[in-house]
């Protein structure tokens, strides 16, 4: 007698997740916020303000100050709370920060200052959502849709780095800077109220569980720099944002002041380049299948710093400036996404559940962390060198930095090690029984 072979059960989207597309319409519109909110404050400080390249690096150090001041301890705070909660709250304290914001701005007393100060504030937000939320997703969906997660709130995310921009600057003809982050105020708040319409119960992690701050931040801290492949990809992403953020720290100077371009083609530019993220997303899963998982990465890595040299170049080719910006753009952040999903997907599959608000933490840590410092390092060499000079330094950072991934056995790799978590804490209760 023949036995036939089961038949494999088909996947289910997770578009029929109720859940996940409340925290995916939730997220998408906490995105658009972002967007918009990213593109109005460095324009109004620009052209209202008439900020210069040092005091726009320290505005773009300020966005990220929370990483390096507090990145560690994070994870393991959020790690105490749940996950739902922080993202519902960082939502609704963005949003009153930007309120604060308008209500100066209208009064004639918005200043750098005051951006600097608005900008640290969201920066925490940030810092806390961003952990949660890379956190939340695995318990939501399960650790077998994590890839279609990641990949469905990246395609979004590339979607309002897209249609963000291009809509703020054509809005931007017809309102304030302002009123643009009016706007903002109200996607914050529909974000949180989203979110808080999930009905999956999330247990409050309990409270005997916990051991000292610090003895938890240090084992999030070295699991990473433990685990040589997330040790090696760390490296690259880290090296990547210091030399990336080089550059974006006199990028809208370098495209109002220098190309003399206009803020509508600014959001034409940033938008039109983000269609590559979309892209990205939208084919992430295909293409890492096709290239291997371990392979794709050192590949994705290898390729940013001929796409982010079409910065510099813009303004050095016959081609009008802005074509040659959105091309750059578009194929570098086409090769961001597909790296991101690729690392952040593996990051998710390698860690202990219980561990993963810490070991995210100790990720941007790492990983965030340095943008502050690049972002006021870009400030002073503009200010120093010139834009244009600054924006090669960048390049060449980026070089250095897929080096760590490039020189490595990723490169020979199809499929990257998924452990067996509940195997493993199996094996230790039944050894901490036998003692």
């Amino acid at each position: 007698m023949t036995t036939s072979e089961p038949t494999p059960t088909r996947r289910r989207s997770l578009t029929h997740h109720a859940d996940f597309r409340r925290l995916w319409t939730g997220d998408a519109l906490g995105q658009l916020g972002a967007e918009l909110t990213g593109f109005a404050i460095p324009v109004f400080a620009v052209q209202t303000l008439h900020a210069s390249e040092w005091e726009m690096g320290v505005l773009g150090a300020a966005e990220f100050a929370a990483f390096l001041a507090i990145g560690l301890p994070a994870g393991a705070w959020v790690d105490r709370m749940r996950k739902r909660h922080v993202l519902i709250v960082t939502d609704l304290v963005r949003a009153g920060v930007l309120a604060a914001v308008v209500v100066a701005a209208l009064l004639g007393a918005a200043s750098v200052p005051l951006l600097v100060a608005a900008a640290l504030v969201i920066g925490v937000c940030r810092l806390f959502f961003d952990v949660a939320h890379q956190s939340y997703v695995p318990g939501l969906v399960g650790l077998e849709h994590v890839v279609e997660g990641n990949s469905k709130l990246q395609s979004t995310a590339s979607i309002a780095q897209a249609t963000g921009p291009a809509l703020g600057g054509v809005a931007l003809r017809v309102i304030t800077a302002p009123v643009l982050l009016a706007v903002t105020v109200v996607t914050y708040v529909l974000s949180a109220t989203w979110v808080w319409r999930i009905r999956k119960p999330e247990p409050k992690p309990d409270p005997a569980t916990r051991r000292g701050l610090w003895v938890e931040v240090r084992e999030g801290l070295e699991f990473v720099l433990r685990e040589r492949f997330l040790r090696r990809i760390v490296a690259c992403t880290s090296i990547s944002n210091f030399a990336g953020n080089i550059g974006f720290a006199v990028f809208t100077i370098y495209v109002l002041r220098t190309l003399g371009l206009t803020e509508a083609v600014l959001g034409l530019i940033v938008s039109a380049g983000a269609v590559g993220g979309i892209l990205g997303a939208l084919v992430a899963e295909p293409v890492t299948r096709f290239v291997g998982e371990g392979r794709i990465i050192p590949v994705t890595a290898l390729l940013f710093a001929p796409a982010y040299a079409a910065l510099p170049l813009a303004g050095m080719l016959a081609a009008p400036p802005a074509v040659v910006l959105v091309a750059g753009m578009a194929v570098s952040t086409f090769i961001i996404v597909v790296y991101n999903i690729a690392q952040v997907s593996f990051r998710q599959r390698v860690c202990p559940p219980p561990l993963l608000g810490r070991m995210n933490a100790s990720v941007r840590f790492i990983v965030w962390g340095v943008v502050p410092l690049g972002s006021l390092l870009g400030g002073w060499l503009g200010t120093q060198l010139g834009v244009v000079p600054t924006l090669w330094v960048a390049v060449g950072g980026s070089v250095l930095a897929a080096l760590s991934v490039v020189l490595s056995p990723l490169v020979g790799m199809r499929d990257l090690p998924t452990p067996d978590h509940a195997a493993a804490e199996a094996v230790t209760e039944d050894e901490t029984s036998a003692q």
